[in-house]
């Protein structure tokens, strides 16, 4: 039965890969593959009542996340319609490719530890959405965005789902993780970020866009105040991050937070254009934003953890875990080579089976191993495209085929994912 499942998991897998080549949308595979590996687990079973009962403790993780998505993607969309983040690229807006690069990947790295990996990869592609309108440019600053999410979102307890586990767990302070992890992904995106640096030319330009311009196409965001948009960018940013504080008084799960942001910003919208008519309500409504964000994104999502979840119910990713566990041997080779794995499938339950094979009284709290996990499992996802959730929203907001990112982005985040690697280790090996 696991032999089966796992052949249909990567047929899936490679179908998803070859999309553009075969021209058959990777949603489709993606919720097919899942609910095929649930039904051969269900036949596999001769009690199909623990097969229900799995799904359904899958189901509420994997809802969690989803319902994080489209409250998140939600407010993004509010924040664009009111054209809130005109207040951040008429700011940036340097017509030099380089600096724009830096800039994007610094904002991008910060606000990930802030907010998290996912949340900052929505914020930042709408922003270069109003930034560059070269395709090509955009494309490669999108998938440079990605790494320095999953960068930034490694070193913060709140920046990454697997870091937060690994918090809520035990394993990780956030002072130390801080501390030790910081540097290492900082060198995850600065070797990339370097490298592709010098692929321009010195004085090399981007066509940028400005709010007027971008108003003159969308007629009705002249009417916006300028005290309308600097409103909602602030309700949304500030209701992102007050979802983890949220998280932390409450100690109910980031999607809670995000619905509450959610709803504060919706009512902002209604009581903000209650005077204006139908006509230049409907533009700027929730109801509207909500036809507008990538649905199929949210269930790709959705079929991919279906059949993580199967894998890992199903006993499969335990079962790899411990493979690693013996047949290497070596700690930080096996902590590498998970970081890897996670760009093949998800890192969630890659950490939840690695956080079951070790324990807190043999590898206590702020051990080596929790730190380099916490790396590995958050930068590795950056090498494939749909190995992160950043890197899956990307993918849908901007269209980017696996192939193209393959070519362009994954050997770039592999070096440094390498590189950020060997600097913890060397660290490790200085202090202590």
């Amino acid at each position: 039965m696991l032999t089966t499942l796992l052949l249909v998991f990567l047929i899936g897998y490679l179908l998803i890969t070859l999309e553009d080549v075969i021209h058959i949308n990777k949603t489709a595979t993606a919720l097919i593959t899942g609910v095929l590996c649930w039904t051969i687990y269900a036949v596999s079973e001769p009690d199909h009542h623990v097969v229900g009962e799995q799904l359904g403790h899958h189901l509420i993780d994997i809802a969690a996340i989803l319902f994080f998505l489209l409250g998140a993607m939600t407010i993004v969309e509010l924040i664009d319609a009111h054209e809130g983040f005109t207040l951040i690229t008429d700011r940036i807006a340097s017509r030099n490719t380089r600096t724009l690069l830096w800039i994007t990947c610094a904002l991008s790295f910060f606000l990930s530890a802030l907010l998290d990996n996912l949340t900052t990869a929505i914020v930042m592609i709408s922003v270069l959405r109003k930034l560059i309108r070269d395709p090509d440019q955009r494309r490669l600053m999108a998938g440079m965005t990605i790494i320095a999410c999953n960068a930034g979102g490694a070193w913060s307890p709140i920046g990454d789902v697997t870091t937060t586990m690994l918090w809520i767990g035990g394993q990780i302070t956030t002072a130390n993780i801080i501390k030790t992890v910081l540097l290492p992904s900082s060198v995850a995106l600065l070797v990339p970020l370097l490298i592709v640096t010098f692929r321009y030319p010195a004085g090399s330009t981007s066509f940028v866009a400005t709010s007027d311009e971008d108003g003159a196409s969308r007629p009705y965001v002249n009417q916006i105040a300028r005290r309308d948009r600097r409103l909602m960018l602030s309700i949304g940013l500030g209701g992102m991050l007050f979802v983890p504080i949220f998280k932390t008084l409450t100690g109910l799960p980031p999607y809670m937070g995000v619905m509450l942001a959610l709803g504060v910003i919706w009512l902002a919208s209604e009581i903000i254009h209650k005077d204006k008519d139908e006509a230049a309500r409907e533009p700027l409504t929730p109801a509207y934003a909500l036809q507008n964000i990538d649905t199929p994104s949210v269930l790709f999502f959705l079929g991919i953890l279906l059949a993580v979840g199967a894998l890992e119910a199903t006993g499969g990713l335990r079962a790899m875990a411990t493979y690693l566990n013996e047949s290497v041997g070596n700690l930080d080779v096996i902590v590498l080579l998970i970081g890897l794995v996670s760009a093949v499938v998800d890192n969630v339950p890659i950490v939840a089976a690695t956080m079951g094979m070790y324990d807190l009284q043999t590898y206590p709290t702020d051990n080596k191993l929790w730190e380099f996990l916490a790396y590995c499992a958050g930068t590795g996802g950056s090498v494939l495209v749909i190995g992160s959730a950043a890197g899956v929203a990307v993918m849908g907001m901007e269209k980017l085929e696996f192939g193209w990112y393959l070519r362009k982005i994954s050997w770039l985040a592999l070096l440094g994912y390498l590189a950020g690697a060997g600097t913890y280790l060397a660290q490790m090996a200085l202090f202590n």
